[in-house]
């Protein structure tokens, strides 16, 4: 779901592709929502079989009549191919030369369309990626995306979109009409500036408006569609997709939509009211598409949205028993539901997860030239404990520690990013409140240095684009490829450090920046770190008299 360092044949890239679909989220930003203006998408790629590196497609010419094969991005599957246009933008990860971003989520929808017809051969990975590498704006993508679904059919299950610009971003959600017709229904609203809005694996668009072509736009058969199926039977202004096509079950609500309620939570007042619908209660009022904020957001303010746990929130996953009795943990290890004494539990799911393989936060401006204008903060890992590192879309060159070829997920390498980001937050996933402070000092000085620098390095980019653009790519192609080198150092440096510091359980103890040593030079006595009282509560009640210390009997 990220792009080719170079030109790669189709089909390596198809062996390749990662498979984060089901389990992804998009937060969107307008405009004028935003505190610098810009427009803002975010993207959390998770998936248990995904290794994180970004990817990078060069522009490039293609001569008449040549094709492009196009592999299903989950299985390398291949589909079949389409003509390729006589030119192709350049991509990195999400974004591309004309601050173009696409994003997705998956949510499946009824089960009968999860099928498809032999002449469907468009995924939602290769409308992704075909897209970027053709489109100049967001409403050029749209028509780019709904033409290739109209020509070449549609491949995969239901699918929400973010498509956003410098200047506007949309969500589009996406259907297949299953095995006995080809193509899908689809229906995408433009996000007003001056809202936020997110989807995360559930369909977002009900009720939409028929007649505001400008910032409504959907399939002619949207509607008959669902009424020839059954799904519908009402008035054509009482549509909703959502019901429609994905109805929302318990899981899609507190699993899915919750992410996003929490999203809206942060930034706007009033969200209560959504939480019986996010609460599965039947006829509660339905959580809109896009809401107001009550202040605008900063770029910096959407990194850390990434790493939501629902702090502070009724579902607070640092609150629960299964984090009070274990280091305040926020994870939960699969599966999501459990069952005790024929009851059915749920586990929460929030934004941040461990099986994320990458993430951005894409930085879209409408006053900078392209290459200055559009950053992909990109991470890999968790984003709760990776760095959003600033990958300029000009660059030309994933840096080492993030290209595809440094490893994989079967091969550990102490130069990729994403084992390195792997070593540092598999060790907190074990005692979290005792390390994540550490973890937090790193992390945020190397990000907080990138953001107050940004203004400069951008000034200093500026000057060399009007002089000439091509130094100003250069510039910028070093800069990030040496942030994200320093990055990943200073990130394997920090996993040292904690490996030593936590050591079998202990703390080691330290003092003037160093652990600290007796006058012979010795360590001195390590702090236990122990377990808390739900712990020992939890253990005492679960044993009964098998641990109790009892006085031998005279």
């Amino acid at each position: 779901m990220n792009n080719t360092l170079r030109t790669l044949v189709a089909a390596t890239l198809a062996v390749t592709a990662v498979t984060a679909s089901w389990a992804c989220t998009n937060l969107i930003v307008g405009k004028n929502a935003s505190a610098d203006g810009s427009t803002i998408i975010t993207y959390a790629a998770d998936s248990h079989t995904l290794y994180g590196d970004l990817r990078i497609q060069p522009a490039a010419d293609h001569r008449p009549g040549e094709m492009r094969k196009i592999y299903d991005w989950d299985t390398g599957l291949y589909h079949g191919e389409i003509p390729e246009v006589p030119h192709t933008y350049q991509v990195v990860g999400n974004i591309n030369e004309h601050q173009v971003t696409i994003g997705e989520s998956t949510w499946g929808g009824r089960h009968e369309l999860e099928a498809y017809t032999k002449d469907d051969i468009m995924d939602y990975g290769s409308l992704i990626y075909v897209t970027l590498q053709r489109a100049k704006t967001a409403r050029e993508a749209l028509t780019i995306m709904t033409d290739l679904i109209d020509k070449y059919g549609y491949n995969s299950e239901g699918e929400s979109f973010s498509i956003g610009d410098p200047n506007e971003v949309w969500v589009m959600d996406v259907v297949s009409k299953g095995d006995k017709e080809k193509g899908a229904v689809w229906v995408a609203i433009r996000i007003p500036d001056d809202c936020i809005a997110g989807h995360a694996n559930q369909a977002r668009i009900h009720k939409f408006p028929l007649k505001d072509k400008q910032n409504c736009i959907y399939s002619k058969d949207v509607i008959s569609f669902a009424r020839k199926m059954g799904y519908f039977n009402g008035k054509d202004e009482d549509f909703d997709f959502q019901k429609a096509y994905a109805p929302a079950d318990f899981g899609a609500l507190r699993g899915c939509d919750a992410r996003v309620w929490s999203y809206f939570n942060r930034f706007a007042s009033g969200m209560d009211k959504y939480l019986p619908y996010i609460n599965g209660k039947r006829g509660a009022e339905i959580m809109p598409l896009y809401v107001k904020p009550d202040r605008k957001i900063s770029v910096r303010e959407m990194q850390e949205m990434m790493r939501d746990h629902f702090e502070g929130t009724p579902f607070d996953m640092t609150q629960d028993p299964g984090a009070k009795m274990w280091y305040d943990v926020p994870y939960r290890w699969r599966p999501m539901s459990f069952t005790v004494d024929s009851v059915e539990y749920t586990q929460e799911r929030a934004i941040a997860t461990q099986q994320t393989g990458w993430v951005y936060v894409s930085q879209m401006r409408s006053w900078l030239p392209n290459p200055i204008g559009g950053v992909l903060w990109f991470g890999v890992d968790d984003a709760n404990t990776a760095v959003f590192v600033p990958m300029y879309c000009c660059l030309k060159e994933a840096p080492k520690s993030y290209a595809p070829e440094t490893a994989d997920l079967y091969t550990l390498n102490w130069e990729s990013a994403f084992w390195v980001n792997n070593f540092v937050a598999n060790q907190a996933y074990n005692r979290y409140n005792q390390m994540i402070g550490d973890i937090r000092k790193v992390q945020r000085g190397i990000e907080d240095a990138w953001h107050n620098n940004q203004a400069a390095i951008e000034k200093q980019a500026l000057a060399l684009y009007n002089a000439n653009p091509a130094e100003a790519v250069k510039f910028l192609n070093e800069y990030s490829t040496n942030q994200a080198q320093d990055a990943t150092a200073r990130y394997r440096k920090l996993g040292e450090y904690l490996l030593v510091k936590y050591l079998d359980g202990n703390i080691k103890k330290e003092k003037n920046g160093e652990f600290e040593r007796n006058e012979a030079g010795q360590p001195v006595q390590p702090t236990f770190g122990g377990y808390n009282q739900e712990y020992f509560d939890a253990v005492a009640r679960g044993s009964g008299d098998r641990l109790k210390v009892v006085e031998p009997e005279e």
